[in-house]
């Protein structure tokens, strides 16, 4: 197993104060900054676009960028954050025409790509592109909005992804989005993940180093 990644999402972040939210949060122990992009088209919700990952380089930030696209079409999309700083890109199969392609564009972008599955969303999107995955991202909720709880069912994915993982023998991420907090991360850490992405959970306690801290310390009791 790789180690532990949290990905704070900023989606639940105070936006009138956004580099200073991202450098608090990175300063408390944060590893990845996580970005939901939304469209108002493949999930009904309009968040934030490159402009944002733009000016998040500009203000200073280097921690890798996570930026995971609901939206569709993809291929435009992959394009212009890739410009804008992004480090990982992940999208849905189900908005891509070509899956196959929009990984390797990721790839030429000199991004490292992802593939995004909702709740119901099968795994065999996977049978054919393993081999040019730096990381797997499960929803435990259905895309679209912040503050969901977590889809118990999600615990089971997590294990048949990481069995998968584990029998394409190659070096992928397995990272879980949706609900995700102090009191149930063990489990899911249990249950195949290695990078977190907790929105509302961090942002929305007064001491993110303290909730960080907390986080680390069920990680660190996982089996």
């Amino acid at each position: 197993m790789k180690p532990y990644l949290i990905a704070p999402s900023i989606l639940s972040a105070n936006f009138t104060k956004l580099g200073e939210e991202v450098d608090n949060v990175l300063a408390a122990g944060a590893d990845v900054v996580h970005f939901d992009v939304m469209d108002n088209h493949y999930v009904p919700n309009l968040t934030i676009g490159p402009l944002v990952c733009k000016a998040l380089r500009k203000h200073g930030v280097t921690a890798d960028i996570d930026v995971h696209l609901m939206v569709q079409p993809v291929d435009d999309m992959i394009k212009q954050f890739a410009d804008a700083g992004a480090s990982y890109i992940s999208f849905h199969p189900e908005a891509s025409q070509h899956v196959d392609r929009s990984l390797q564009l990721i790839i030429d972008s000199g991004c490292k790509p992802g593939l995004v599955f909702n709740p119901a969303t099968p795994l065999q999107y996977l049978d054919h592109v393993m081999h040019k995955l730096h990381h797997i991202l499960l929803m435990s909720v259905n895309p679209g909005f912040g503050g969901q709880s977590f889809i118990p069912q999600s615990l089971e994915k997590l294990k048949q992804a990481r069995a998968l993982i584990e029998q394409s023998g190659f070096d992928i991420r397995l990272e879980i989005d949706g609900g995700v907090k102090v009191d149930n991360i063990r489990a899911i850490a249990e249950a195949g993940a290695d990078m977190f992405v907790a929105g509302s959970a961090i942002f929305d306690q007064a001491d993110y180093q303290a909730v960080i801290r907390q986080m680390r310390s069920e990680l660190a009791l996982a089996k």
